[in-house]
């Protein structure tokens, strides 16, 4: 069964190839979904996988990639009907 996670990521997030970073970690732990930027200079990374897969992922978020900052993750976990098939990059 899969789980669903709405990740906000704050600090230093944009500008450092941090969604790219999401990215490559949702390949590895074969996670779907999406990440984007917001306008308040946090990135918001919705997250579909198995829940071993998707904490393993959520603490790869934790870090980021080299030039992040990662002041504050929150994690809200979520029902929903919404499948996605990949991993994307959305723009705001």
């Amino acid at each position: 069964m899969h789980k669903t996670a709405r990740v906000t990521v704050t600090g230093v997030v944009q500008g450092v190839g941090y969604r790219y970073f999401c990215c490559r970690k949702a390949g590895e732990y074969l996670i779907r979904g999406w990440v984007k930027n917001e306008r308040n200079g946090s990135v918001v990374v919705l997250a579909q996988g198995e829940p071993g897969s998707l904490e393993q992922f959520i603490n790869e978020l934790r870090e980021g990639p080299p030039g992040a900052a990662v002041q504050k993750v929150t994690v809200d976990y979520e029902q929903t009907n919404d499948q996605f098939n990949s991993f994307e990059v959305r723009r705001f």
